[in-house]
């Protein structure tokens, strides 16, 4: 009997983190999986590249210039399916940080107004606003883990012309995990999830009311035990009605999920997120 009780207390420990690292991996993966090939298919289509063009190992790492006057769909659709830094999926678990100066990126603090379907919302008509909105909309739907939420943000969120709610790269991940875990719809009150933003880019812009940006999250996971991964999300953002919306088109080439801070976080071209306290409604000129 006390081998017995002893082999099962072990089992246990080894579900624990293991599995759950696994979960949280196969969140990415499946996700990456739905939408990976697509996007990379549309790229090769609006770039013009057939069987007989050369390859083009070239991969984005955020933008260069911002470009200030629209220039129309085929522009937007090489940018957010251009590919960018392919990463093992290792790099997502935590990592040894770079000791070298590794660029910020100011986003604002938006308002702190819930939004539709409770996102919070009010952050400028700028492509670090955009980031700042795509970080709520993640923020409300991966902490829930909830199917229902995952549909009700997206379907606020969302403009006409995109992929289905179903479809969407963080439905997916919700979808990952509950399936993995066995919870049903909704994720059980014995577990929870946070998230940090940790580092973001602007990937590319077309005009002022059109960004594909992306946003890199510290997960922690908590099921029987405790785990943490990164959590990389790209998505185009279109500024409509006094707010960024995810925009209408195929979703964007897959962001590399990296350890916040690594070598190789730098690499993918992640700049540490920096808060831009002057844009806090409750920011009192001259406090530090």
């Amino acid at each position: 009997m006390r081998r017995a009780a002893t082999k099962k207390a072990e089992g246990a420990t080894e579900w624990g983190r293991r599995r759950l690292l696994g979960i949280l991996v196969a969140a990415l993966v499946v996700a990456a999986l739905l939408l990976g090939g697509l996007t990379y298919a549309v790229y090769l289509a609006v770039a013009g590249i057939g069987e007989e063009a050369s390859a083009d190992t070239d991969v984005a790492t955020g933008e260069t210039d911002r470009s200030t006057v629209a220039q129309g769909a085929v522009h937007r659709d090489q940018v957010a399916a251009e590919p960018m830094l392919a990463v093992p999926e290792n790099a997502a678990f935590p990592a040894e940080t770079t000791s070298a100066k590794v660029p910020l990126i100011k986003i604002p603090a938006g308002t702190g107004v819930n939004g539709p379907a409770f996102v919070m919302t009010g952050f400028p008509h700028t492509p670090e606003g955009a980031i700042g909105q795509l970080a709520q909309i993640d923020l409300a739907v991966l902490q829930s883990m909830s199917l229902t939420t995952a549909a009700e943000v997206y379907n606020a969120w969302a403009l006409p012309g995109g992929v289905r709610a179903e479809e969407w790269w963080i439905t997916a991940s919700v979808q990952a995990f509950l399936t993995s875990t066995g919870m049903g719809e909704v994720k059980d009150p014995s577990s929870s999830v946070s998230l940090e933003p940790a580092a973001a880019l602007v990937k590319g812009t077309d005009g002022p009311d059109w960004t594909t940006v992306c946003v890199l999250m510290k997960v922690t996971a908590s099921y029987k035990q405790e785990g943490q991964i990164a959590f990389a999300h790209c998505e185009r953002m279109q500024w409509v009605g006094g707010r960024w919306m995810v925009a209408p088109g195929a979703p964007p080439a897959p962001a590399p999920a990296t350890w916040p801070g690594t070598q190789l976080a730098h690499e993918a071209g992640w700049r540490t997120w920096s808060t831009d306290d002057t844009t806090d409604p409750d920011h009192i000129e001259g406090d530090h």
